[in-house]
């Protein structure tokens, strides 16, 4: 393999990181709410564009998922619906609602840390976005920084339950 585009790859993993760390404090923030700690930015040329944490309840809206309203806020910034050469980070792999919607909205790449085994539409449960009838295919990364997203998850419910 060339070396540059190790470097290529190195600078991929690096700012993957560095914004799944953005989603993480915004599911922290979810968490404080008393809300499943999720967390999701969308990010475009660099900058994210878009925040969301989870607040269905909040909110009263059972689509009031971190992904929808980071994805809400894009489109808002960008005056588009279409997010196009936008990736979304979030901490949890996406629902089977959020998956469409970012199908609906052309994300180009998402990229989540903890899977979901219940309820994961990106190859856990079922595989949304590798559904050849689709006609939008986003491109996937999942895992990063899995452990630490996990463990959040974990620790929340884990507390529910002592409650």
């Amino acid at each position: 393999m060339n070396p540059a585009n190790l470097n290529s790859i190195n600078d991929q993993k690096t700012a993957d990181e560095r914004c799944m760390r953005l989603a993480m404090a915004l599911a922290e923030q979810a968490a404080q709410a008393g809300e499943v700690p999720v967390g999701a930015v969308v990010v475009k040329d660099g900058v994210v564009i878009g925040r969301g944490s989870n607040a269905p309840i909040a909110q009263h809206d059972p689509s009031a998922h971190a992904e929808i309203l980071a994805l809400r806020e894009a489109a808002q910034h960008l005056g588009n619906y279409r997010l196009v050469d936008c990736t979304l980070y979030v901490t949890l792999e996406p629902c089977a609602m959020c998956s469409g919607a970012i199908q609906h909205a052309r994300i180009s790449r998402l990229v989540f840390g903890a899977m979901d085994p219940k309820t994961g539409c990106c190859g856990s449960v079922l595989n949304l976005m590798a559904e050849a009838k689709l006609n939008h295919h986003t491109e996937v990364s999942g895992g990063v920084l899995a452990d630490e997203c996990g463990s959040h998850l974990s620790a929340f419910f884990s507390a529910r339950r002592k409650k």
